[in-house]
């Protein structure tokens, strides 16, 4: 998977006669999964038409701060804050002047001191114009400041000479941005599979056998991973609306049946399994077609154990680093350490419900990382993106050992 796969990237186009290969840009880029909204000066539609560009992207195009025809003020702050990445290709010697010194005097300019994501820029003009000291300074001072150059190539120009100052072609920005993005993605390239929530055991049409876990802490590590770069496949139980990562494909379950049923479809491709799903011990050993009246409820009730999902990944796994998750009241590194070993796991992480704040339902969690070689690693109470990181930090770890 592309290291573009979901991200929202501007593509600021500035008045270069390299504009003209902008529509295979746009093509590239949401060929590796991206989705695009193009910002133009004008300059650049004397060298390439709007409508192209909006057709390409599937989006409409801006340049304006108002959109005369239709009386809509185009916001330049939400479009710098939509995007994860902003693209200025090509870059002018003009509009690189421009960026360097806030001169804020057309819609491309606005958006882009607004954004607050990476900004790339690849520079499109004549050999001397791009060898001039004025431009790179101007190039130096956008270094300077984290914006990200993409070089311009050497070769054929416009003006009938040859020398650096082509933009980079369209596949090879992408390929820039891509092998730039994955340089940060310590997690690029691994498949991970994901339990959160709890599972429902139906009693009856009405009742069910459950508990009190949220997913918040499941989804987080998901949400962290796949911002990291992993391919992440998340399998929930039931949980209220949590926001999710849009590269994540999202499995919903109901029961423990259905969890095992799910897991094993992407255990076996899966690098990295963590199990923080809450699975229900037990089971009505049969669910009643119509509800049970309340007066034989405790008589009609037959329980059995559900599978143990956790357990047959630990006897079966190869490669996998499975880690499990522990939420202990009492007893509860012995626990931990006894779950570890019972089930083969390469790791556990220890939550009590004895910690204020710590658990279901909260926004925070305080846990203790255990690896099967008893070395443990405390952290404080924190958020569950915090803590979903520093669990992430600790399978790394374990992965590079």
């Amino acid at each position: 998977m592309s290291a573009l796969h979901a991200k929202k990237i501007v593509l600021g186009i500035s008045g270069s006669i390299a504009a003209y290969k902008t529509p295979l840009l746009v093509r590239a880029l949401i060929k590796a999964g991206a989705k695009v909204k193009v910002v133009m000066t004008p300059a650049a539609k004397s060298f390439v038409a709007p409508l192209t560009l909006s057709t390409v992207s599937n989006n409409p195009v801006y340049s304006e701060f108002v959109d005369n025809e239709e009386e809509v003020w185009n916001n330049h702050v939400d479009l710098g804050l939509w995007a994860d990445l902003m693209l200025i290709a090509p870059a002018s010697a003009n509009t690189m002047s421009k960026m360097a010194h806030a001169n804020c005097d057309n819609l491309l300019l606005a958006v882009y001191l607004s954004a607050k994501c990476p900004v790339y820029f690849a520079p499109a003009m004549d050999l001397d114009m791009h060898a001039h000291p004025a431009t790179q300074h101007a190039i130096d001072l956008l270094i300077s400041r984290k914006n990200i150059h993409i070089p311009a190539a050497e070769g054929a120009l416009a003006s009938g000479l040859e020398g650096v100052g082509r933009m980079q072609e369209p596949d090879d920005i992408v390929a820039f941005i891509e092998e730039d993005l994955a340089s940060s993605l310590p997690w690029i390239g691994t498949k991970m599979l994901i339990t959160a929530g709890p599972t429902y055991e139906p009693i009856d049409p009405v009742r069910f056998i459950g508990n009190h876990s949220s997913g918040k802490m499941g989804y987080a590590i998901a949400n962290a991973a796949a911002t990291l770069g992993a391919e992440v496949v998340l399998i929930s139980g039931p949980t209220a609306e949590i926001s999710l990562h849009p590269s994540i494909t999202h499995v919903g379950i109901q029961t423990a049946d259905d969890m095992d049923k799910a897991c094993q479809s992407h255990f076996e491709r899966s690098q990295v399994v963590v199990m923080a799903a809450a699975v229900a011990d037990y089971k009505p050993k049969s669910t009643k077609i119509h509800k049970i009246k309340k007066k034989n409820l405790s008589e009609e009730i037959e329980l059995v154990p559900t599978v143990d999902i956790l357990k047959k990944f630990g006897e079966n796994k190869t490669n996998q680093i499975l880690v499990g998750f522990a939420l202990e009241t009492e007893n509860e590194f012995s626990n931990a350490l006894d779950k570890i070993k019972r089930k083969n796991l390469d790791a556990i992480v220890l939550n009590s419900l004895a910690d204020e704040g710590a658990g279901f339902k909260h926004d925070t969690n305080k846990i203790t990382f255990i690896a099967a070689n008893g070395e443990q690693q405390h952290y404080p109470l924190k958020s569950k993106s915090e803590v979903a990181n520093d669990v992430l930090h600790e399978i790394k770890k374990l992965i590079d050992a």
